[in-house]
């Protein structure tokens, strides 16, 4: 007898209607049709709304809300969160470009991440973008190309905090990092800022990611604003943004659970009041990527040819790692998960089958699906892979093997 998985927490944010998965209000079947092609991604508008609208309800209301684009910088769904958060962090100057096509006001728009060129710092400078400096040479040289230009840079420093996000699917701080300006070093960074004649904005602590503990998120949001106090008095003017991250996960396998947001935001209340009661003309910003935009996501493949191996069953489809490499095991993974996988053409159907879903590649990494009991699949069905708004496409070596590309659709 096959052996099968452990089945993942149901997928409740999307609807099922006439044994359908229902995207942006239209069928799967009608989706595909209308892209015209797959394998595709489809991002859901009200999906992404409604989860921005349930974190202000469960935030303070004095929180900054921003989008940090690498989770998915498609310019259909950036252009959608500019009108629904208060500001964008970016990654690379592509991501800036993106961001600048949008109304969002440059004030609002940051700037992180280690080893940036001269040339993307440059455009920064000129656009207005506040950078998060990383390191003393990035300083130095934010200096010269401010001077050179005649134009003040809007500068604020990433801490790596000598506390870390604990329980992170991804520390970010603590110990030896590439990321941010080390906590003790401090006091020395924020005197070289003001002797270069910098626009000082303020401060960046970003310490892990995908963390689904609210006991951690919480520890670390306070650590990070009593570290800020502390620092205020080394700053040459006072703090006008304070980026605390973000962090926030969304659970992808079986027995995780979604964060206790309300939670996070209660245990914010008090402290982010005090601070703002210290510094009254500060921002303070969570930075949210995969939280806002990954469960309004799916994966979209089609079943391309069925087979039995040696009393396994294969269903093999047209996409796969290339596309969609968190989803095969190959993002970040020690050991192998599965994805939430459904047929999503036949979302009721009770005859069910273990199967392996399987993509085009030659390698034998290329799996969406180990061992899953799903409804009973043949040639032309719609293999759906879940929460796959964020880290997805732009995340994958689409150019492996030289297969077709992805279409992304926002719906």
């Amino acid at each position: 007898m096959t052996q099968t998985t452990p089945q993942h927490t149901p997928m409740t944010q999307i609807p099922v209607k006439d044994n359908q998965l229902i995207i942006g209000g239209i069928t799967l079947s009608r989706l595909a049709q209308r892209v015209g092609t797959t394998p595709f991604y489809a991002y859901d508008r009200l999906l992404m709304t409604q989860r921005v609208a349930e974190l202000r309800r469960h935030m303070p209301p004095d929180l900054k809300i921003h989008y940090a684009m690498k989770a998915n910088p498609m310019p259909a769904v950036v252009q959608h969160m500019a009108g629904i958060v208060d500001g964008f962090d970016l990654a690379s100057a592509g991501e800036m470009k993106v961001a600048l096509d949008t109304a969002m006001p440059v004030k609002h728009i940051s700037m992180a991440g280690p080893g940036k060129r001269p040339a993307e710092l440059n455009q920064a400078i000129a656009a207005g973008i506040t950078i998060h400096v990383e390191s003393f040479h990035e300083l130095k040289t934010i200096a010269q190309l401010s001077e050179q230009s005649g134009i003040q840079a809007c500068v604020a420093i990433r801490i790596n905090p000598a506390f870390e996000l604990k329980a992170s699917g991804m520390k970010m701080g603590g110990g030896p990092k590439q990321f941010g300006i080390d906590e003790e070093l401090l006091p020395e960074a924020l005197k070289r800022v003001k002797t270069l004649g910098l626009d000082f904005q303020g401060f960046h602590i970003y310490s892990g990611s995908q963390n689904l503990k609210a006991e951690a998120i919480i520890e670390a949001q306070q650590k990070s604003i009593a570290l800020a106090m502390q620092l205020s008095e080394h700053c040459p003017c006072p703090i006008k943004k304070l980026n605390i991250g973000g962090g926030y996960g969304i659970p992808y396998f079986p027995g995780e659970t979604p964060l206790d947001t309300q939670a996070v935001g209660d245990a914010l209340a008090q402290p982010l009041a005090d601070f703002k009661s210290a510094v009254p003309e500060a921002e303070v910003i969570i930075e949210l990527g995969r939280y806002l935009v990954g469960e309004a996501g799916i994966y979209v493949c089609e079943v391309v040819d069925k087979k039995i191996s040696r009393g396994q069953t294969y269903l093999i489809v047209n996409g796969g790692l290339h596309h969609h490499l968190a989803a095969s095991g190959n993002f970040g993974q020690v050991i192998r998960k599965n994805y939430p996988v459904a047929i999503g053409n036949k979302m009721h159907n009770k005859d069910l089958e273990t199967v392996n879903i399987v993509g085009p590649l030659c390698t034998p990494l290329d799996i969406l699906a180990d061992r899953m009991q799903l409804p009973k699949a043949e040639i032309g069905d719609l293999v759906v892979v879940f929460q796959s708004g964020a880290y997805g496409y732009t995340a994958s070596p689409s150019k492996f093997l030289s297969q077709p590309d992805a279409v992304e659709v926002v719906v």
